[in-house]
């Protein structure tokens, strides 16, 4: 599909995700959690080395603007990407700075 394809309500969702992700613990985050990953709070503050309230805040940002999901198994909730393919923009990113 190409851009001009789009809706405009498309192109706002897109834009938002684009927000969420734009920071750089969130994108460290998307980083984590490429390839089907599937991580809890408890294990992306601990790679992160930062706390778990904050940690717990840019989940629920990148949650409610549709980048991530989660589910709850037990006494945890585990966080994955929605759509697979945003790990292609950590890549993109990634060369991209090199």
């Amino acid at each position: 599909m190409e851009l001009e394809q789009l809706k405009p309500e498309q192109l706002e969702r897109a834009s938002n995700m684009l927000k969420a992700i734009a920071h750089p613990m969130r994108m460290a985050i998307l980083s984590y959690l490429e390839d089907g990953r599937r991580l809890t709070v408890t294990e992306i503050y601990e790679k992160l080395k930062i706390e778990q309230s904050t940690t717990s805040h840019h989940l629920g940002i990148m949650k409610d603007k549709g980048v991530l999901s989660s589910q709850r198994e037990g006494k945890n909730t585990y966080y994955f990407l929605r759509h697979e393919q945003l790990s292609n923009i950590v890549e993109c990113i990634s060369k991209c700075t090199c």
